[in-house]
């Protein structure tokens, strides 16, 4: 656990900034000490280095939350877009000092403007946007939280984590058993009735979300042991196939 002065002077962001994004619901500590100090594990800097990608590709945190914080959010594909991003985003700064460098020696067509085109890094920008933040279920997902409390949304995750709680009583057994099936089959249920219809493909999705490693494997080991994300995946193949 690192305290919030040790992130910020790791991570070289204001304790001011940190507590706003903790406000917002944007980067939630791991804990809270007795004296109310917040504590940051692992899967909380890791959530820190995304946010900070995304800032630096001058997304609004808003924006940022809604991406972050979306349960089928698949930080493997979101990277690679932000690489690309950063990419396109290095590739038209250096266009930008070449033109500077024109300007400087004397050498530039004062009707040439092509260096300042931004279109295609806009339209990356825009056409990524929509995969990670303007889905149909993500828009289900929204129109559904926007009339819960921060204490419903609390105890809808808790109440969804004990599914895999229960899902850890089963992790050594059969995948493929009736009883891990009829396990997935709540998941997949609890999903369309809380969050967004889980169809077959969503679910899928989701079942490799949980094995990688990362937020999810984390909180639904912690929820039911070690292993139980693996199989709860294992299980989930089965089912969709």
């Amino acid at each position: 656990m690192m305290t919030v002065n040790e992130v910020s002077k790791l991570a070289g962001v204001s304790i001011r900034t940190l507590q706003y994004y903790d406000s917002i619901g944007l980067l939630k500590p791991a804990e809270y000490t007795e004296s109310g100090y917040r504590l940051y594990d692992d899967a909380a800097m890791e959530r820190l280095q995304q946010i900070l990608l995304f800032r630096e590709l001058e997304f609004p945190l808003k924006e940022i939350k809604e991406i972050v914080t979306r349960p089928d959010f698949d930080k493997k594909k979101a990277l690679e877009q932000q690489i690309e991003l950063l990419t396109m985003k290095k590739e038209h700064l250096e266009n930008l000092i070449e033109f500077a460098r024109g300007i400087q020696n004397g050498g530039n067509n004062i009707m040439d403007f092509t260096a300042f085109d931004t279109s295609k890094l806009e339209e990356y920008t825009r056409k990524a946007k929509e995969q990670w933040g303007d889905s149909k279920a993500f828009s289900e997902y929204e129109q559904k939280s926007a009339s819960r409390s921060k204490d419903d949304e609390k105890k809808l995750w808790s109440d969804f984590m004990k599914l895999f709680e229960k899902c850890g009583n089963l992790k050594d057994s059969d995948p493929k058993s009736a009883e891990a099936q009829a396990m997935v089959k709540d998941i997949q249920n609890y999903i369309t009735q809380n969050f967004y219809k889980c169809t077959n493909e969503i679910l899928a999705g989701l079942g490799k979300m949980y094995a990688a490693e990362g937020e999810f494997k984390t909180n639904i080991d912690k929820a039911g042991g070690n292993g139980t994300a693996e199989f709860v995946s294992r299980a989930i193949a089965e089912y969709v196939k």
